[in-house]
């Protein structure tokens, strides 16, 4: 477990389907529900999904940032990995550890660490009382906003919010806007 520039997270390498499984039984998470994931750019977002102009347009506006996108996904992330799901939600955290972090070990799958359905932990302490026994590491520190990322669905015609956060639905339309 690690803090992130919104909630402290834990995370996986995304290749490793083993540990994304201990991921899921730690937090007691739905199984049919997938985990977001973290890259450290565009490009290595583009290698896992596809994005038109008008998601580019959001990922050059808001991130690195507290912006997770919904996203067709690409044949180079197996099913096994989003639940038979054909999207992935993708993040580029405004965190320089992480950025360099994910430069080195390559895209990561990351959610909030805590247990599914308790609150967002926001320091070590927070995270040691609901995970502790249940993840490998926590590393110390404070998570920064303290609010979880805004999620926007951009695979249909429409975007649609599924979680606001820091970045508002108006704040998504003025940039589409310009």
């Amino acid at each position: 477990a690690f803090a992130t520039d919104t909630v402290f997270g834990i995370g996986v390498c995304f290749d490793n389907l083993e540990a994304l499984n201990k991921m899921k039984v730690a937090k007691g998470r739905d199984e049919k529900k997938p985990f977001p994931l973290m890259v450290s750019d565009i490009n290595q977002m583009q290698e896992v999904a596809f994005l038109n102009a008008r998601e580019k347009k959001l990922v050059e506006k808001f991130t690195p940032g507290a912006l997770t996108l919904v996203l067709k996904k690409r044949d180079t992330i197996k099913d096994e990995f989003t639940n038979g799901v054909d999207t992935i939600a993708i993040r580029i955290p405004d965190d320089a550890f992480i950025l360099k972090l994910l430069k080195e070990v390559g895209p990561m799958y990351v959610t909030s660490a805590n247990i599914s359905g308790k609150p967002t932990t926001n320091n070590h302490e927070e995270v040691l009382k609901q995970l502790d026994g249940k993840i490998d590491l926590i590393v110390e520190g404070k998570a920064k906003s303290q609010v979880a990322s805004t999620i926007i669905d951009c695979t249909k015609e429409d975007i649609v919010l599924l979680r606001e956060g820091d970045i508002t639905k108006e704040d998504i339309n003025n940039a589409l806007a310009c």
